[in-house]
């Protein structure tokens, strides 16, 4: 049977079909950048101190001390959470006594924030901190939301490879697109915390389901020679584009309600793509569906200048994944795989810390020094250049030493934040962002590289645990931002720590760079170390006899 690419080698390499389907999938991207990380400012948490009520009848002295101080990064700072008891204070204001003078304020009985909070307006006008007061005993609530909406997204990826699989790339999609764009307008209208958090949860889902199906449907369409660029540039470099804007929104619209309502724009804009990206001719033949296969290669052959024979595709001839033909594995053979140190290592150590470690620091550019739409800014820009040199290095170098020289950069850099001067504050948010170029980097090139370490029987459901792991670690991190309210830096240490361990484990790993994928278990098994011992007929030769990975039809990711 012929090889698929071989088939529709007529269109070239990059023609303006190619060029327009590149582009089109990436811009689709876009609003993915911001629909996770919107958190940061919608579910931000200002300043604030308890109310005190105007019938307290206080003297202005005494209102300017009702709140205790408490020592905060060195500072005394009014507390968030407390406040003198009224009925006490209000009999020393109505006797004339004065704070500090009269009444030794560390004696008096403290309370909670009986008549809710006030809120700092400097940064944002309202939240769904500030409009639910989630703050003090429930302020577990707001890291709550953006780990629900990463538990849509574990959701999502468990059914967007079936929905795609099932009902075709293009359709899921945008499908997806209007779920995402569709749920997050509905947000806009929530009447309570446990409204918008479900809603979260199904905007999850339709995010990651419309990035994997984009995903997919490039890696098809796109020739063999462009998809790495596709997977790592294309898709990631947009992606960071959208996270870009974000704080930009952000700057211009403070109020939560309006901005998730500016958000939703560029997803109905991108309704407007459908009469352009067209559906996987991989897939059509796969449901045996080759009139339609045919008119996409015509059209396309047609848009690069170049001539169709009378019959494209030969049901008889074509094998849509390239190998004329699948190869099954056993039950058992699955459960043993398993056991394997690289599933265990890759999915739980580097997927789920990476995570940890990508999304915890972009999470948590409130909590750095200086303006947080300037931090929030730099921690998208830096992306760019961190996918750049992960294209750089899984192209000319061996994928465990970039991983591992990534992994000790992000996390040296992060322990070494709690040593910098409270007064030199700029030099610790240079140092963050320079970890954040690292595990950026890092969690570019794990993608490709867990692909490569497992055979092709396995490889979708190597990659499918690898992702759930993925997902838990991003469900994890708002937790460890969390953790700084205790303690600054111990967000830092831990994921430094994790990721220099992680860093570690890595160089214990199989080298794949410059060989070709395994497609048995057994061929798996025959890498060791950075050596591969070849079985026969496995190499697959490219046209000028370098042997190199074959890039894969779909992963699943």
């Amino acid at each position: 049977m012929r090889d698929y690419d071989e088939v529709i080698a007529l269109l070239g390499e990059w023609g303006p079909f190619q060029r327009l389907v590149f582009f089109l999938l990436s811009a689709s991207i876009v609003p993915n950048g911001f629909s996770g990380m919107s958190a940061v400012f919608l579910a931000g948490t200002p300043e604030h101190r308890c109310r005190v009520p105007d019938a307290a009848n206080l003297s202005g002295a005494w209102r300017n001390h009702s709140v205790p101080l408490r020592l905060q990064d060195g500072r005394r700072v009014p507390h968030s959470c407390r406040r003198y008891r009224l009925a006490a204070i209000a009999n020393f204001s109505a006797l004339g006594l004065e704070p500090g003078r009269d009444v030794d304020l560390e004696q008096l009985e403290q309370e909670r924030c009986l008549d809710g909070w006030e809120f700092s307006r400097d940064v944002y006008l309202s939240t769904i901190v500030t409009e639910w007061n989630l703050v003090c005993e429930d302020d577990w609530k707001a890291p709550l939301t953006i780990s629900m909406f990463f538990v849509g997204v574990l959701v999502g990826s468990f059914v967007s490879g079936q929905l795609s699989d099932r009902f075709g790339r293009k359709k899921v999609l945008f499908a997806t697109m209007g779920m995402q764009t569709g749920f997050s307008f509905l947000q806009v209208f929530s009447k309570n915390f446990e409204m918008f958090i479900v809603l979260f949860v199904l905007v999850g889902m339709g995010q990651i389901s419309n990035y994997v199906a984009a995903f997919v449907l490039g890696t098809e369409i796109l020739s063999k020679s462009i998809r790495i660029v596709f997977c790592t540039l294309g898709v990631c470099i947009f992606y960071a584009f959208g996270y870009m804007v974000l704080p930009l929104f952000a700057y211009f619209i403070r109020d939560w309600r309006m901005l998730l309502l500016a958000l939703t724009v560029p997803g109905v804009l991108c309704v407007a793509l459908w009469w352009f990206i067209p559906e996987s001719p991989r897939w059509l033949i796969s449901q045996g569906r080759f009139e339609e296969a045919e008119v996409i290669i015509r059209r396309a052959a047609k848009v690069n200048g170049t001539a169709a024979p009378s019959t494209i595709f030969d049901p008889s001839e074509v094998s849509p994944d390239g190998r004329g033909g699948g190869s099954g594995v056993e039950f058992t053979e699955i459960i043993m795989w398993r056991l394997r140190f690289q599933l265990l290592s890759s999915a739980l150590c580097f997927r789920m810390t990476i995570s940890v470690g990508y999304f915890g620091l972009s999470l948590d550019t409130p909590n750095l020094h200086g303006d947080i739409y300037l931090n929030c800014f730099l921690s998208a820009m830096v992306e760019v250049p961190a996918y750049v040199l992960a294209w750089l290095l899984l192209r000319h170098l061996p994928r465990r030493y970039s991983m591992a020289t990534a992994l000790f950069l992000g996390g040296s850099v992060l322990l070494f934040v709690q040593l910098v001067p409270p007064d030199l504050y700029y030099l610790a948010t240079v140092l963050v962002m320079v970890g954040k170029f690292g595990v950026t980097a890092a969690f570019s090139m794990v993608y490709v590289y867990t692909a490569e370490l497992y055979p092709t029987v396995v490889r979708n459901m190597g990659v499918g645990v690898s992702s759930t792991a993925s997902r838990l670690g991003s469900i994890l991190s708002p937790y460890f931002v969390y953790l700084g309210a205790y303690d600054r830096f111990l967000p830092y240490i831990l994921m430094g720590s994790l990721t220099i361990l992680t860093a570690i484990l890595t160089l214990f790993l199989p080298e794949s760079f410059g060989t070709p994928l395994p497609d048995t278990i057994d061929q798996m098994l025959r890498v060791k170390g950075i050596k591969y011992k070849q079985t026969p007929g496995h190499t697959r030769m490219l046209r000028d006899g370098e042997q190199r990975p074959v890039i894969l039809k779909s992963t699943g990711f």
